[in-house]
């Protein structure tokens, strides 16, 4: 892992990627993080004053590469590791503790401690009050058995949460992450999503007879000697149906994903069934719709750690979106994403 700058100017090479300094510095910092979580001995960290930081936290804006950097150095790790979406996560937790019916923190972290030593969890953020009121508890004891994380995000830990119903009892949270974690920020101009090599040519706005007869087009030409058929998913005993469902092709309108009480799991369900997905009706966001703009930030989320080809028609143009004030910041991300998304090159195979 020492050789772990060299690793990266061979891919950036390899992948014709364009190396900015601010990179070179994480990694600096990557190496650090690596040589004193893993590298020092026993004794050394037994008799050592200084507390080891267990923890990675590299914060930056949309686009800067963050997540590559660190799927690189997770990729090049030998230990036993495992990759999460937060979102994935707290589910894979929530699930946990509702089979098993009983304080499940303890035995949640033992189970992870027999399997891992690294945790990578990938854009953290905290959305709701469930998660905000265990998390402090939760980290502590992944602390406390000494597993080590590493983590992106586009917040700094001290404004996680930040406005959150009773945020107060979320601050040992806090807390604990400042104290176990070596926190960098990653600073770039350029959102690489953005770049010549992406055309936008999947996003249709605005909301017009044109923008309908384009991506009805596209979706027939798509859909074309697929059979049809209405696909009918379970999700802990609830069923969600995909009316419009063409071997791994859906097509819904905007309401249908975002107007109903469903979530993460049912995002995840989708994305296990689908390679493309066509979402009408995309509105602007405000103060009033607040909910319906969560569920999508969340839906996209998801549906771009499952690599999910896009189609869309939207109210607005990806540059003139408006957002509920609490949301700008996890917005952001999601318009960068939805850039990406609707103009990667379609593989169905």
């Amino acid at each position: 892992m020492t050789n772990f700058k060299k690793l990266f100017l061979t891919y950036c090479y390899r992948k014709k990627l364009e190396i900015n300094n601010n990179q070179l510095i994480i990694i600096d910092l990557l190496i650090n993080f690596y040589k004193e979580c893993f590298k020092k001995s026993f004794f050394i960290n037994l008799f050592s004053k200084k507390i080891i930081k267990k923890g990675f936290y590299l914060v930056g804006d949309v686009g800067v590469g963050k997540t590559m950097l660190l799927n690189l150095f997770y990729k090049n790790l030998q230990y036993k590791k495992k990759r999460f979406h937060f979102n994935e996560f707290m589910i894979s937790f929530h699930n946990f503790v509702h089979k098993s019916k009983q304080d499940s923190i303890e035995f949640f972290v033992k189970e992870l401690k027999k399997k891992y030593e690294l945790l990578y969890f990938d854009e953290f953020q905290v959305t709701n009050i469930v998660d905000a009121m265990i998390l402090g508890k939760l980290f502590k004891t992944i602390f406390k058995e000494n597993l080590k994380i590493i983590v992106t995000s586009n917040s700094k830990i001290e404004n996680l949460y930040k406005d959150g119903l009773q945020r107060e009892q979320f601050i040992p949270f806090i807390k604990i992450m400042k104290n176990m974690c070596s926190e960098h920020e990653l600073i770039i101009e350029q959102d690489y999503r953005k770049s010549k090599s992406n055309t936008l040519d999947r996003f249709f706005y605005p909301l017009n007879e044109e923008s309908n007869f384009k991506i009805n087009q596209m979706f027939r030409k798509l859909t074309k000697e697929k059979k049809h058929e209405i696909k009918k998913l379970s999700i802990k005993g609830r069923k969600f149906l995909i009316k419009n469902y063409f071997e791994k092709i859906a097509r819904f309108d905007f309401n249908e994903l975002c107007d109903r009480n469903i979530g993460s799991e049912d995002y995840i369900e989708i994305a296990r069934f689908c390679k493309l997905v066509v979402i009408d009706n995309i509105p602007n966001f405000n103060a009033d719709n607040i909910n319906k703009q969560q569920r999508f930030i969340t839906l996209i989320d998801i549906f771009y750690e499952n690599k999910i080809f896009l189609i869309t028609s939207s109210f607005s143009s990806l540059e003139n979106f408006d957002s509920a004030e609490s949301l700008r910041l996890p917005f952001k991300r999601t318009l960068s994403r939805l850039y990406e998304l609707t103009s990667l090159k379609i593989k169905l195979i």
